[in-house]
């Protein structure tokens, strides 16, 4: 089935306009897909598209390994654990990845994500090569496998190809690890630059783009980061997950006698282009500096809460001038509202206050920050804005009698009836209008990997058709 046509306009009976709602939105859309004039206020016109209840702008998701989403509802086993052990399981489902086998499940993923509401995803990828360390025949194999996901799902993909050297201070990779590693920093700046070159001879790129992303302070050795703050080419959003584990921060200082926020400040790393994942336990040093560069602190809060990482300082990170993002992660779940909520949520139960972020700040932070971590125009429904829109039933179980300005502490993705990309609506009441129940998809992606792991011949040598 094709890709559904843009729309030239669309009427909302209610939209989210300048952080509030308003009645009759009518938008009208390029052949690019943007915004180019929007009027309030006013009845629908003949041939406009029209979008009930409350139409807001779509999520962006600032942080996804998509391969996660394989150990949702599989790693709660019975006694204590930690984000450590919950580790070792990723690697298992990290080493019975191949090409064929990831494409298929970042479709699903994307999918899920595309009809929850989330229609970008920086997508934080370092499983690059065979699960012994050697590369594929065909370059960028992996790479490609998850761009050509993106575009069967038409959700808009930053790849962040990550610089993952180490196991941790002064230690090798695992043997887990081989297949993100490169030779050194050098290398994964070359290899990242055939990247870029491959993927804009292939794709559009206001489909599918590259970033760049360092794993962490402990996968990349101070020597190269000094390295790649020289030699990272200026254009790129740069991520890198901070400060997600105690463990991590004593590691850090241990062997540098920094914090890993000042470690990447002493290397030039911490600017407006970063956006550091967790930053979950931070020192007042490390706020102020992450504040004064407007840098953005991407959330991951249901991740956090599964994982039990801790509830980082979002609000004081917010006022200290960072932007706050929100990202899915593991995919423990995939829903911008609950991510939403959660990060609310998270702010009272660690504060005693209540309205710790506005719902405007909430919208903000699920929107128009994770586009921006992404270095993607902000979606939304003024012109200029790319027309990447959610439509919201107000009148569900879950919904009835809220505010409209308020949805974001009440609505789930349950409760998105429609989903527009670019102008175009790839999602009706929880189905994609192209690649239908994301349900059906995910089933059959998750029982191809098991199969994979029970096969007598190790399916991670497959090469790339």
């Amino acid at each position: 089935m094709s890709a559904p046509e843009r729309q030239g306009s669309f009427w909302c009976e209610q939209g989210w306009v300048n952080g509030a709602v308003v009645a009759g939105v009518r938008l009208e859309i390029d052949a690019a897909g943007t915004v180019t004039g929007a009027e309030t206020g006013i009845p629908a016109r003949s041939g406009d598209c029209l979008l009930a209840g409350v139409t807001f702008p779509a999520a962006s998701n600032a942080h996804s390994h998509a391969f996660h989403r394989v150990l949702r509802g599989r790693t709660h086993a019975a006694g204590p654990g930690s984000f450590w052990t919950w580790r070792e399981h990723m690697y298992e489902t990290a080493g019975a990845l191949t090409p064929e086998l990831y494409e298929q499940l970042a479709t699903a993923v994307f999918t899920e994500m595309v009809v929850t509401g989330w229609t970008s995803v920086a997508e934080f990828h370092y499983v690059h090569h065979q699960p012994d360390g050697s590369a594929y025949a065909q370059e960028h194999a992996m790479e490609r496998a998850l761009a050509r996901a993106a575009v069967a799902a038409g959700i808009r993909l930053t790849l962040l190809d990550t610089c993952y050297l180490a196991g941790g201070f002064d230690a090798p990779l695992s043997a887990a690890q081989l297949r993100f590693g490169d030779r050194d920093g050098a290398a994964w700046l070359q290899r990242l630059a055939s990247l870029r070159a491959a993927f804009a001879a292939e794709f559009d790129p206001a489909q599918v783009s590259v970033g760049a992303a360092l794993h962490s302070v402990r996968g990349v050795p101070e020597a190269e980061l000094e390295l790649i703050s020289r030699m990272l080419p200026a254009d790129l959003p740069l991520h890198i997950h901070l400060s997600e584990q105690p463990a991590e921060n004593d590691a850090c200082r241990e062997a540098t006698g920094l914090t890993p926020a000042l470690l990447l400040a002493k290397h030039g790393l911490v600017t407006r282009r970063l956006s550091a994942v967790h930053a979950t336990h931070l020192s007042e040093e490390d706020m102020t500096a992450l504040g004064n560069a407007g840098a953005t602190v991407v959330m991951c809060p249901s991740t956090e809460a599964d994982l039990a990482d801790g509830i980082g300082p979002a609000a004081e990170l917010h006022a200290a001038g960072a932007r706050i993002a929100l990202g899915t992660d593991q995919h423990a779940v995939v829903d911008p509202w609950l991510e939403m909520r959660a990060l609310e949520h998270g702010e009272r139960l660690r504060s005693g206050e209540r309205g710790r972020f506005a719902p405007a700040d909430l919208h903000a932070a699920v929107s128009r920050a994770g586009a921006e971590s992404q270095g993607r125009r902000a979606p939304g429904l003024a012109a200029g804005d790319t027309c990447d829109l959610m439509s919201v039933d107000p009148g569900t179980i879950r919904t009835a009698g809220s505010d409209p300005g308020q949805l974001a502490l009440t609505a789930t993705a349950a409760d998105v009836h429609t989903v527009v990309v670019g102008g175009r609506i790839l999602a009706r009441h929880g189905r994609h209008t192209v690649l239908g129940d994301p349900a059906a998809l995910l089933s059959a992606a998750v029982a191809a990997l098991d199969a994979s792991r029970r096969s007598p011949t190790p399916a991670a040598t497959t090469e790339d058709p």
